[in-house]
């Protein structure tokens, strides 16, 4: 999360039910499929490699806040995440 933090990711944004991810900055509420991915790293435990997580970089479509999500995947992953990270729009490609 440092190199994103650094790079300008300071907000951040959680998974929400059917899809959604919450900004933390304006607290609105969007469907993952209208937010492009800007940044993805993916981090596995040190000590559990069944611990994985996706932490993503994103800006909020309503207030531009730049921010990262830490979404699991894998079979520990919740609900919530896993349905976040089948919606999200993949980054464009020049």
């Amino acid at each position: 999360m440092g190199q994103l933090e650094s790079a300008g990711y300071t907000g951040q944004m959680a998974a929400r039910p059917g899809g959604r991810l919450m900004c933390f900055t304006c607290h609105t509420v969007s469907d993952a499929s209208q937010l492009e991915v800007e940044a993805l790293r993916r981090t596995e435990g040190a000590s559990d490699p069944d611990d994985m997580l996706a932490v993503v970089a994103l800006a909020c479509p309503r207030c531009g806040a730049r921010a990262a999500v830490v979404l699991g995947y894998g079979p520990e992953s919740g609900e919530d995440d896993a349905e976040v990270l089948l919606a999200l729009a993949p980054p464009h490609r020049a």
